[in-house]
């Protein structure tokens, strides 16, 4: 009995140590409590989706969905080889250029009217707070912070591991002039050492001008948020920008649902939607969109241009590690109303005011 409590002591004492760590972030509390508390999306100590949103898709338990993905054989859920990037210079880009690097999964890197912004910055090769527990795939890593900028945006769509990276967001704090994200999500940021004065926080439906010639308005995404065993403590959303030459729609990560055709009716078309297409499973479907679902949330937004991000650097489903581009490419064809689709590899430039940018279907290099 002494072996078996000192075992559990031990064990008990080294979770709370760990839980301990400042990558799990912050809980609001006070006054950002209170603040959170006003808000009409939190409703019963938590905030809610749009519409009904369950943590498993109807038929599917929680041990069934555990069972399937730690035990069931899931063939080439990483790819055999490296990923193919390239390293562009983002400091040496002349600031008048308009243009988005994706750095892989939902990170990429945006400067259009002469502003540098960031969008879920993933820089450190893992997404879990466990170390080595959810690595990059090979090659996908090129970038680090201090490859970037300084930024004048950052934007933070929730504050999940694989968009709201501890390491990566420590070594930015001191370059991101102004950040933009949901209620609560400050919390995080304050422990890590932000500059309170420098954060934004907001809820949906919301509308802001910066600067002359940038407006942001706040939307809804049918998701959830978390970092340690307390769920929906902080708000997902998802933004759009829009300046002077161009409308974009940040889509963050979200299932499908009727926010995408009110976001179209109100601030589309579009001339670029980003939007989550990968670690998908019909057994959480309402948390993020199949690739079908994907070109339907485009046509909603009534964008003229779709970039399907959320793929090419993490296993976080069951899914062949490519089967998010090659099945959205394949869907878009056949489509009797296909979206021009941007997929750049890792680094690689997207000039936005190139209309005729060819892109070509890389995943199928890797071998």
């Amino acid at each position: 009995m002494f072996i078996t409590a000192t075992i559990l002591g031990t064990l008990t004492l080294g979770t709370i140590l760990f839980l301990r760590h400042p990558g799990f972030g912050k809980a609001p509390s006070g006054e950002r409590l209170e603040s959170i508390k006003a808000s009409p999306n939190f409703r019963n100590g938590k905030f809610e989706n749009l519409s009904h949103t369950p943590n498993f898709t109807e038929g599917y338990t929680f041990w069934q969905v555990m069972y399937k993905f730690f035990f069931e054989k899931a063939p080439r859920r990483k790819p055999p080889g490296s990923i193919p990037s390239v390293k562009t210079d983002l400091r040496g880009l002349p600031p008048d250029e308009d243009v988005l690097v994706w750095f892989g999964h939902s990170s990429y890197y945006l400067q259009v009217g002469g502003k540098r912004m960031l969008v879920d910055p993933v820089f450190s090769g893992n997404a879990s707070p466990l170390p080595g527990t959810n690595r990059s795939f090979r090659g996908s890593d090129r970038y680090r912070p201090e490859d970037m900028p300084d930024i004048d945006y950052l934007f933070l769509t929730h504050d999940h591991y694989d968009h709201a990276d501890y390491a990566t967001l420590v070594g930015l704090k001191d370059r991101c002039k102004k950040i933009f994200c949901g209620l609560g999500v400050g919390a995080h940021l304050e422990h890590w050492g932000f500059a309170p004065g420098r954060i934004t926080e907001h809820d949906w439906h919301e509308s802001f001008s910066p600067e002359p010639g940038f407006s942001i308005h706040t939307a809804p995404a049918r998701h959830f948020s978390g970092r340690g065993f307390q769920r929906n403590n902080t708000l997902w959303l998802s933004f759009v920008l829009q300046t002077r030459d161009y409308n974009i729609y940040l889509g963050g990560d979200s299932g499908y649902d009727r926010h995408f055709r009110d976001i179209g009716d109100k601030h589309g078309p579009f001339d670029l939607a980003i939007l989550d297409n990968g670690q998908y499973n019909l057994m959480w479907q309402a948390i993020h969109m199949l690739p079908d679902e994907v070109l339907k949330a485009a046509r909603d937004l009534r964008t003229k241009k779709l970039m399907p991000v959320h793929s090419g650097k993490f296993a976080m489903a069951k899914h062949p590690w490519d089967e998010p581009l090659q099945r959205i490419t394949e869907l878009n064809r056949q489509s009797e109303m296909p979206v021009p689709l941007v997929t750049p590899i890792i680094g690689e430039p997207v000039w936005l005011r190139n209309e005729s940018q060819d892109f070509r279907e890389w995943w199928k290099e890797v071998s």
